[in-house]
């Protein structure tokens, strides 16, 4: 996964666990597409520190999802939900009993309320 992307969904996830200023900057970056400069403009420092305030955010981040591991079985689950629908698809297309396929159109409505 791009790196990009990962702490996007990292900083969803865990954004609540970094300081106000690596949250803000790590979410201009990341999310908003300012650069360094940019952000250090508007925050009257200098690049080099808005580089360091996001290097430690990014490196908590990457920390916490080392200990506890909620975007990799996010990332799993979805998966796994996708295949369990195509699987249902699948069933429901070769399937011409009526009470049938009403069941999968639930369990379908159920699955995807979880993904």
């Amino acid at each position: 996964m791009e790196k990009k992307v990962q702490v996007s969904i990292l900083c969803e996830i865990y954004g609540k666990m970094l300081t106000e200023k690596q949250y803000e900057f790590i979410n201009d970056y990341y999310n908003n597409d300012l650069s360094l400069s940019e952000i250090a403009e508007n925050n009257n420092i200098t690049r080099q520190a808005v580089r360091d305030i996001i290097k430690k955010g990014e490196n908590k981040l990457f920390e916490l999802e080392e200990k506890l591991a909620f975007m990799e079985r996010t990332l799993k689950q979805e998966k796994q939900l996708q295949q369990i629908l195509q699987e249902l698809s699948k069933i429901e297309d070769t399937s011409s009993d009526k009470k049938v396929a009403k069941i999968l159109e639930h369990v379908r409505e159920e699955l995807s309320c979880l993904a």
